[in-house]
């Protein structure tokens, strides 16, 4: 085991992080709200360790193994979330350290689940801070620090294959280091444009960034206790829900987009998926709601679309209380916690790509049983997808299943009740935010008991990792050499 490299490492993003919290310093500075000290210890204990355990380990480097790059990124997500929680600590906000490193946890895996109550009163600095952790952990803390790798003499394929595990991983580049970096590229871009247009349409410069950030990332975190529905704006509604629905779309489309290949989108038969799940969902719900609960079909279809890209996209923005909507919707919607975006993108859950293949397999399964001697690839377009691949799709299905199941008995058994414990296990696992039941669209996760709040901060960190990378580092054999 590289133990010098480990820590060479996880230093250089511990003092990252520190860096980063110059950013909400700014704001604090220009605001006045009494929470500069918190932020200014912070910084400077991120960036004494980080910096410690950087050169202190300093030297010659080997190439770090796969086995290694799985520990890395774990630790690197466990460490981003302990150092982003001491503004947290620092400032008093937070009752215990397991409510700072919740909410710190939720930031960075952008799942947006929150224990924090009277947001609107919250300083300045430790808000954007809290969304910027969104941004940050949306494309990948460690994706970002692979961008940066030759720097440090390591290089960066097991990191960039442990922290994109999903079925089909695009290298956009011959290069991992330039591959995280044209990702990063096009994830800055689109999230400037999106900065402008809330400006254009009236909202300052600190919320149109912290929005953004929770937009772009998937997150969910928003500066306003009602979240965008505080606004009550259409264009506001309009805006963000066309940037979440491109927040869930593959970045590497978004790429071959830049490069002006429009076709790419429609020759990827995931995205064409993704945009008939969003269509066939925000049809029915729109019908529902205008039958049940609007009486307008242009109100019903507004916070319909917003409801559906946001829980699709697993962002967990809200303009609506949609626990006032009929079962239908509910159910509908907490079917959709369960698919997620595509591959690539920054959205979490199982994705569209897995759900693609799974229905394929099924398709496949049927088939022959009618003909049993038959051959029936399963193809992506063009491209015949191989067994391994359909066995690591399968058994990650089974491995969420049983997450899910497991993680609903526990909290089931601490007392929540039998939505609360579906939904808040759901709303984790797939990195979304706001459930059903106590952990609603209006509530929040601070009711939850400790132990609880330790589970769905595992689970978190499981559905950022999508699965495989934590549960790896819990089998006996993987530290075997």
């Amino acid at each position: 085991m590289q133990l010098r490299s480990i820590f060479r490492i996880l230093g250089a993003l511990i003092s990252f992080i520190g860096a980063m919290m110059v950013f909400p310093l700014l704001f604090s500075l220009y605001y006045k709200d009494g929470d500069l000290l918190p932020i200014v210890f912070s910084m400077l204990i991120c960036l004494s360790i980080g910096s410690a355990a950087f050169f202190t380990f300093r030297g010659e480097i080997e190439e770090i193994s796969h086995k290694e790059g799985f520990l890395i990124v774990t630790l690197g997500w466990v460490f981003a979330a302990l150092f982003g929680s001491l503004p947290y600590l620092f400032s008093g906000m937070f009752g215990s350290f397991v409510d700072a490193y919740f909410e710190s946890a939720s930031g960075f895996t952008t799942t947006g689940a929150t224990v924090l109550q009277a947001i609107d009163s919250l300083p300045r600095g430790i808000l954007f801070w809290r969304s910027l952790t969104h941004w940050l952990g949306g494309m990948g803390i460690i994706l970002l620090s692979i961008a940066i790798l030759p720097l440090l003499g390591v290089g960066g394929m097991q990191l960039f294959k442990a922290e994109v595990p999903g079925p089909v991983n695009d290298r956009i580049k011959p290069r991992i280091a330039e591959t995280a970096k044209t990702l990063w590229k096009v994830y800055i871009f689109i999230s400037a444009v999106e900065v402008l247009l809330l400006i254009l349409g009236g909202m300052d410069l600190f919320n149109a960034l912290c929005h953004t950030f929770g937009t772009m990332a998937t997150g969910g975190f928003s500066t306003l206790g009602l979240s965008i529905g505080g606004y009550d704006s259409l264009y506001f509604d309009v805006v963000i829900t066309f940037f979440m629905l491109i927040a869930g779309v593959n970045f590497a489309l978004h790429y071959q987009l830049f490069r002006g290949s429009v076709r790419q989108f429609w020759e990827s038969s995931e995205f064409r998926f993704y945009l008939a799940v969003f269509g066939i969902s925000l049809l029915f719900i729109t019908v529902n709601t205008y039958l049940h609960v609007y009486g307008d079909i242009l109100d019903a279809l507004r916070y319909s679309s917003f409801q559906v890209a946001s829980i699709l996209t697993t962002t967990g923005y809200v303009t609506a209380d949609f626990e006032t909507w009929p079962y239908f919707s509910q159910i509908l919607l907490f079917f959709l916690m369960f698919i997620g975006g595509c591959a690539g993108s920054t959205g979490g859950s199982i994705k569209c790509l897995r759900i693609m293949l799974l229905v394929k397999q099924i398709r496949k399964s049927l088939k022959q049983f009618i003909h049993p001697h038959g051959v029936f690839p399963i193809k992506l377009g063009s491209q015949v997808i191989s067994s391994d691949i359909m066995n690591s799709v399968l058994s990650f299905f089974l491995v969420y299943v049983f997450l899910f199941a497991s993680g609903t008995l526990v909290m089931a058994f601490l007392g929540m009740d039998i939505v609360t414990a579906f939904t808040s296990v759901a709303a984790c696992l797939g990195n979304i935010g706001p459930g059903l039941g106590n952990v609603g669209p209006m509530d929040n996760y601070s009711h939850i008991p400790h132990i609880g709040k330790w589970l769905l901060i595992f689970l978190m960190f499981v559905g950022r990792l999508e699965v495989y990378t934590i549960i790896l580092l819990l089998m006996p054999k993987f530290w075997q050499k």
